[in-house]
């Protein structure tokens, strides 16, 4: 992004003065570190990087500017929850800001559109898979946009430890929307991932405002442990401290579920908590985590985004984090007002194990990236499809898909248009004749050709738009415009389902296995450094030096001297993590794969697919075929991935 001319600047009057509007608006004396830096550069129309650690108040440094700069406000977030959240805040303290996300309703979203262009709204969240929707870009097109702020911007760098590579056309959607000044917020950027940020947003390096790392009121501790005494010793350290709020991570579900209930059935009630509860249950979940002095919950990753809760005394890691950056994020839910946690991790070397294969999982076959690289070859000049039914049909998992779609708009090969729903759900509110009453003349041929073209399924009409569109000659966004008019008006009630994505050929793909081979690399590149990620978490439970200055280290900012509280300065560290002993699969694991390649040729194509299968690493096609529910699905699961599969046939296919 270019820089901003003085001449912009002046024609963005700022209103106020940001000390004022912090104790007028936010009722608050004083900024945080770091605060006042960014808002004020912000203001004189500058593109500004802001690294604070969790809890250091990011939020802030848009907010308060939104109430200063005279256009719309545009932060960029992918925490659905977190955006209801601050949307919810806002509107206590009388700023009315509005969130645009895959919950809402058509009412909804128009009428978070219609405050934003009255004036009456001046923030808007958007999650951002909205961005990538051609019809909602022309409809916040024409928006004077004079921030535009990206939350969780870390996912913008291959190196950060939650890639999404959607977030690397935000930098050109920014240029798009002519956005005055951009805001790239983390907490988590280490040296190299804050320079990509800098790179794709144009941020000079004194307009990167990196707060202190090193939060000493953290104790960072760390324990070695074996199968047999990794609960009891979770246990003891809950019942011989004193008491206070406390949070337990672990990596399943089944996990948070089985450690909850044997903390309570021993005297020190906990609760459960992750992605598998309805949303209810988990909010009344954290709202009681909140309110509680000494509760103990027992979560997944899942648990923490968003929880403003500034007295969790004690975090405990009874699985490891699966990098220094998840850690970081993890711990810093603890001590937020300033008083003295605890976190510590209880390392079960094993673990390891568990957490390489979840990275395992995602990269797929380079078989099955060439089988993706053909069917997209020969699509039309326009195109639909479901992202959906095309990760069944080659079989990677569809957060992989996507990457890989990604990947190709990147390079140039093709463009995002408009998705759309191929079918629609109906249920008639009164009858067609009642329906075609209210049209004359050719509007109502048409309308009686749509209500003609339903199909009856067992509770609901069913209509599918494309060959509805064909049958009368029209264009499909006709159908679904008399669809929607019918419901607009009570007629009838719609569900939508089939989402397909549409694109548009740029430059064709004239060498498909080339172009497979660099995008399967690209993915195992990715595969490697998450692996990478993973150990640095292990040297760190080690304790052989100060740990505080480990991790302050890996986020490049150097303590100068010893923490004093850790593992390591305490006398406890250095430990020693046993090697994990390799076994061989032996005769029986032959036997079990020779029968299922004969059973299921097409499943198993690769020696990928096979380590798979016996690591227990789902995959659309094994869902699709019921192997996941085989009685030797996961027989392998205590072995690490990459050992499986250099015996079952090497790693090059």
């Amino acid at each position: 992004m270019a820089a901003h001319t003085m001449t912009d600047r002046e024609s963005n009057s700022v209103m106020g003065d940001p000390k004022k509007v912090l104790a007028d608006r936010f009722g608050m004396d004083n900024f945080r570190d770091g605060q006042l830096a960014v808002i004020e550069r912000l203001l004189s129309g500058k593109n500004v990087a802001a690294v604070f650690p969790t809890g250091g108040g990011k939020s802030l440094c848009y907010q308060l500017p939104s109430l200063m700069l005279p256009g719309t406000t545009v932060v960029v977030s992918p925490l659905i929850a977190l955006m209801k959240d601050q949307c919810d805040a806002l509107a206590a303290r009388g700023i009315p800001a509005a969130r645009l996300d895959s919950t809402q309703s058509p009412d909804e979203f128009r009428q978070a559109m219609q405050g934003i262009r009255d004036g009456s709204i001046k923030m808007l969240y958007v999650a951002p898979e909205r961005f990538f929707n051609e019809r909602f870009l022309a409809s916040i097109g024409t928006l004077d946009v004079s921030l535009f702020a990206i939350d969780e911007a870390h996912c913008i760098s291959q190196w950060g430890h939650s890639f999404r590579p959607d977030y690397l056309k935000l930098a050109e959607l920014a240029k798009d929307l002519s956005a005055k000044r951009v805001l790239a917020l983390t907490a988590t950027a280490t040296p190299e991932v804050l320079s990509d940020i800098r790179a794709a947003f144009d941020i000079a390096p004194d307009d990167a405002i990196r707060t202190k790392f090193y939060r000493p009121n953290l104790g960072l501790r760390s324990s070695i442990v074996d199968s047999a005494s990794h609960y009891p010793t979770l246990r003891k350290r809950i019942a011989n401290r004193e008491r206070g709020s406390t949070l337990v991570y672990v990596t399943l579900q089944r996990t948070a579920e089985e450690i909850a209930e044997q903390l309570t059935a021993d005297g020190q009630p906990a609760t459960a908590y992750h992605a598998g509860m309805d949303t209810d249950e988990r909010t009344q979940i954290q709202q009681d985590f909140i309110n509680s002095e000494d509760g103990i919950v027992v979560a997944t990753i899942a648990f923490g985004m968003g929880i403003d809760k500034p007295n969790i005394r004690y975090v405990y890691h009874f699985n490891p984090p699966k990098s220094l950056e998840s850690y970081a994020q993890e711990i810093g839910r603890a001590g937020r007002d300033g008083d003295d946690s605890t976190c510590e991790i209880l390392l079960l070397p094993e673990d390891r194990t568990v957490l390489e294969n979840f990275t395992y999982g995602d990269t797929p076959s380079r078989h099955s990236v060439g089988r993706l690289i053909d069917l997209l070859a020969g699509q039309a000049d326009h195109f639909h499809v479901s992202h959906y039914k095309l990760s069944f049909e080659i079989d990677i998992r569809i957060s992989v898909v996507r990457t890989l779609l990604t990947y190709l708009e990147l390079d140039g090969h093709f463009k995002a248009t408009s998705p759309r729903y191929d079918t629609y759900k109906i249920k008639p509110l009164v009858t067609s004749k009642q329906i075609l009453s209210h049209f004359k003349g050719e509007p109502r041929e048409f309308a009686a050709g749509v209500l003609s073209s339903l199909t009856k399924g067992r509770t609901w009409f069913l209509l599918n738009t494309v060959l509805a569109a064909k049958k009368l000659n029209a264009d499909r966004s006709r159908v679904v415009k008399a669809i929607e008019y019918m419901s607009e008006n009570g007629w009838l009630e719609i569900q939508v389902s089939d989402l397909v994505h549409g694109y548009r050929w740029i430059e064709r793909i004239d060498d498909p296995k080339t172009l497979a081979d660099d995008l399967y690399d690209r993915l195992a590149k990715r595969e490697t450094g998450e692996v990478g990620r993973l150990e640095g978490v292990f040297e760190l439970a080690k304790a052989a030096t100060c740990m505080a200055d480990q991790l302050s280290s890996h986020f490049g900012e150097s303590l100068g001297a010893p923490c004093g509280s850790c593992s390591c300065c305490l006398g406890e560290g250095p430990h020693t993590i046993p090697e994990l002993k390799v076994r061989p699969l032996g005769s029986s694991v032959k036997r079990i794969l020779d029968e299922l390649v004969r059973e299921y040729p097409d499943r198993f194509i690769t020696a990928r697919d096979r380590a798979r299968f016996l690591c227990g690493l789902s995959s659309p096609g094994f869902v699709r075929s019921k192997l996941t529910r085989h009685a030797n699905y996961g027989v392998c699961d205590q072995i690490p991935f990459a050992n499986v599969l250099s015996q079952v046939g090497g790693i090059d296919d």
